[in-house]
């Protein structure tokens, strides 16, 4: 269970530990979080999936370390192991490429870094030297260094580097804060259904919660039939209201126009850096025909209820609006087609269980195909006439 004091893994810096086939990278991983996570054997191939570890890695702060399959792999299954291990450098915020120090730097390790550098993922060369003279001249560059993955020497010294890259990537955007100022009112509307998670709020709502109390703010949450009274309590009208994008339409009636509105969702492609592509994806809608193709892709996988929001709102929100009875594809986590030529429309969840990176691959995807993509939030306030709302005062078209 999430809860407020902890970092979601699409906040946290993603590693990834990529090389050959018994280069080392189990035995570093195990080195790096100082626990025995990853099976170690001289078999080659003894990854065949990632490992995915979620961590406090001092002096970085949260992170994702992700162990990879080995770039060299052979065979049928082993062709499937690489793709993999490719598709892991689209969500890889740092690369680390494991190279075994006696070998040097192999063809194999040479596409890999060729692969870094067409994504742009930062990377340092780790070379794994597990005999005193294999230390020397390995290691010695400013994007490199060497370690002994089984003694875990030289390891903290990677962890310094790490740090120093980490810094650079991690982001410095904020969901809500950087619009408001110490003391400002903040209502937000979560409405407590089927949908919601029992016990808890949805991962937006709280860290939309948090970025508001960060800021010195002032939050007032409340459902959907509490809007009016919460207002009506106030001795002057709130800074913002922020609503779960379901039910902006009773939202948007109950909230004075001088008030500013938007949604969790909104506020997530603002901060995952989509929002401008979005709204101008969310004008592809009202050109949907009859057996157009439409992708809805949400970044968790989650129980599907009676009316959920990807499956069944959206699409008769859809229909309702166009007229026009379109074909849907539903993806969920990890999921996300290669070839998304087929599709008319993406409409794409917040994002909020994927990193930055992820999202801004699949964006690229997407305007790779000529594919207009939106988001939920943007999709359902565009469909109800109230887009330019919801976004105003967002600065997304400098994003």
């Amino acid at each position: 269970m999430t809860s407020l004091k902890d970092t979601p893994r699409g906040e946290r810096l993603h590693i990834g530990i990529f090389g050959r086939r018994n280069a080392g990278k189990s035995s570093l991983l195990n080195a790096v979080t100082e626990q025995d996570l990853a099976v170690v054997s001289p078999v080659k191939g003894t990854t065949t999936d990632p490992v995915f570890k979620a961590m406090e890695l001092l002096p970085l702060g949260p992170v994702v370390l992700i162990d990879t399959p080995g770039i060299d792999d052979v065979g049928e299954l082993g062709e499937l192991r690489i793709q993999k291990t490719k598709d892991i450098l689209r969500r890889t915020d740092v690369a680390l490429l494991v190279v075994d120090a006696d070998d040097g730097l192999t063809d194999a390790d040479r596409t890999l870094i060729e692969l870094f550098e067409k994504a742009t993922v930062p990377y340092l060369t780790v070379y794994n030297a597990t005999t005193p003279s294999a230390h020397s001249g390995s290691g010695s560059g400013s994007d490199e260094i060497w370690v002994n993955a089984q003694s875990g020497e030289n390891v903290p010294a990677l962890k310094e580097k790490l740090a120093q890259i980490g810094k650079q990537e991690t982001a410095t955007h904020r969901l809500v804060a950087d619009l408001l100022s110490s003391g400002d009112v903040v209502i937000l509307v979560t409405p407590i259904d089927s949908s919601a998670p029992k016990g808890r709020l949805i991962l937006p709502q709280q860290q939309v919660t948090r970025d508001v109390l960060d800021i010195g703010g002032i939050p007032i949450l409340t459902q959907t039939d509490g809007l009016t009274g919460a207002l009506h309590k106030l001795r002057s009208p709130p800074k913002m209201v922020i609503t779960d994008s379901q039910v902006f339409k009773q939202v948007a009636a109950q909230t004075p126009q001088d008030v500013a509105l938007t949604s969790f969702s909104i506020l997530m492609a603002r901060y995952k850096g989509i929002l401008a592509q979005a709204v101008q994806g969310a004008r592809a809608i009202d050109t949907i025909q009859d057996g157009d193709a439409i992708l809805i892709s949400e970044g968790c996988t989650h129980h599907r209820q009676c009316d959920d929001i990807g499956t069944v709102k959206l699409p008769r929100w859809i229909e309702t609006h166009t007229g026009a009875k379109p074909t849907y594809t539903f993806t969920s986590g990890g999921e996300f087609p290669a070839d998304i030529s087929p599709y008319r429309l993406i409409i794409h969840c917040g994002g909020c269980m994927l990193n930055t990176r992820e999202m801004h691959y699949r964006q690229r995807i997407a305007q790779g195909a000529g594919v207009p993509m939106t988001n939920f939030g943007v999709a359902i306030s565009h469909m109800q006439g109230i887009l330019e709302r919801c976004v105003a005062g967002l600065a997304c078209e400098t994003e």
